[in-house]
């Protein structure tokens, strides 16, 4: 089973949502990189469960055990191993699972591909695997902060069901305007809207869905390789690869195939000077052509489909091929992930952008000295 992600800079996750424990095995992180445990600490507690009226109500307290790779709080080159412990399992609310296919779940799939599955909170597919992802990401930022101060990645909720958020200059929006809603939603007016039908779909034993927006500023040219390892095809790997999500866009992303080339093509100016950098007069690509940056902002956005666990009776079949009628009796569930999807989004981003700079680094070597 794949549970590494990247080349250079690799992320591993371990772990099972009612195991003893889930976590990341960082590998490829430069010596001498000096992580602060708290910043990572920040980030796992921007992701846990139980932080709002918005979320699951499991408690969590997510705390991180550093076990591997850091001396004197400073990065040996060697393995991160980060593990946290899981606390508040309630295997008893799936007793009545082992033998049931949930819709919409890995139950079957899973199930079908290696003859047996974990039937307590999902196994590998519960969204507590993006703890080691999350960790990974924090570190990850906090390496590349060392070496491209200008970076920035940040991710908020752009949409839930049919309420929009509206934000003038993507490029604008910062983390700790984000971070100043439950929601994650920088649109004060829009997050209200949405709260609103987070919170009637969870009266209602129902789900809704969205999506979340990403943009990164500072990104250097050149980031990226030209066929299959292209930016954006590694940036839709990585966030498609998080649990719930069925869209990706990059740019403009499908509004793309409205528009004749004229009207989509980013023209490159520069004011002539000697010094002076080449940019795009628009940014339709998103930051990415040819699969490669070119320096300006990288715009991604993220479909999130609603939670599939709901609280309505659903038609479904057992593993006996009966068919049955199931409601779960008890579960702690979000009723929409896009709140604590945020730091998921922006970790996989910066995991993907950790390891192209590497990579561009033992390309190009002397261009970041």
């Amino acid at each position: 089973m794949p549970n590494t992600f990247g080349h250079f800079f690799r992320v591993t996750t371990f772990g099972e949502s009612h195991g003893g424990a889930v976590g990341a095995v960082i590998d490829g992180c430069p010596p001498g990189i000096r992580l602060n445990a708290d910043k990572i600490q920040e980030w796992l507690n921007r992701r846990r469960p139980g932080q709002s009226h918005l979320t699951s109500p499991r408690q969590e307290p997510d705390q991180i055990e550093i076990l591997s790779g850091l001396e004197n709080s400073s990065t040996l080159g060697t393995p991160i191993c980060i593990m946290v412990r899981n606390r508040d399992q309630k295997s008893e609310h799936y007793s009545d699972l082992k033998s049931i296919y949930r819709p919409s779940h890995a139950d079957f799939t899973t199930e079908m591909k290696y003859g047996i599955r974990a039937a307590s909170g999902g196994g590998r597919a519960s969204a507590r695997e993006t703890i080691g992802r999350v960790a990974g990401g924090a570190v990850a930022e906090q390496m590349l902060k060392a070496m491209i101060p200008e970076l920035t990645v940040t991710a908020w909720v752009d949409s839930v069901a049919s309420v929009q958020a509206t934000i003038n200059d993507h490029t604008k929006v910062t983390r700790k305007q984000v971070e100043k809603s439950p929601l994650r939603c920088p649109d004060s007016k829009a997050a209200k809207a949405m709260e609103q039908v987070i919170l009637q779909a969870k009266d209602d034993g129902d789900s809704v869905g969205g999506t979340i927006r990403c943009v990164i500023t500072g990104c250097p040219i050149g980031l990226g390789d030209p066929v299959f390892d292209k930016l954006e095809a590694d940036f839709a790997k990585a966030m498609l690869s998080l649990p719930a999500t069925k869209g990706f866009e990059v740019g403009i992303g499908f509004a793309a195939t409205a528009l004749r080339g004229s009207q989509h093509n980013d023209a490159f100016v520069s004011s002539g000077k000697k010094n002076a950098a080449i940019r795009t007069a628009t940014n339709h690509s998103g930051g990415i052509q040819g699969g490669i940056s070119n320096g300006e902002p990288i715009l991604l956005r993220i479909a999130f489909k609603p939670v599939a666990t709901i609280f309505k009776p659903q038609e479904t079949v057992d593993s006996q091929k009966k068919r049955v009628l199931f409601k779960p009796q008890a579960g702690r569930h979000d009723p929409c992930v896009l709140p604590r999807a945020v730091p998921m989004v922006e970790s996989m981003a910066l995991i993907v952008l950790a390891d192209h700079f590497l990579r561009q680094v033992a390309v190009r070597p002397a261009i970041y000295r």
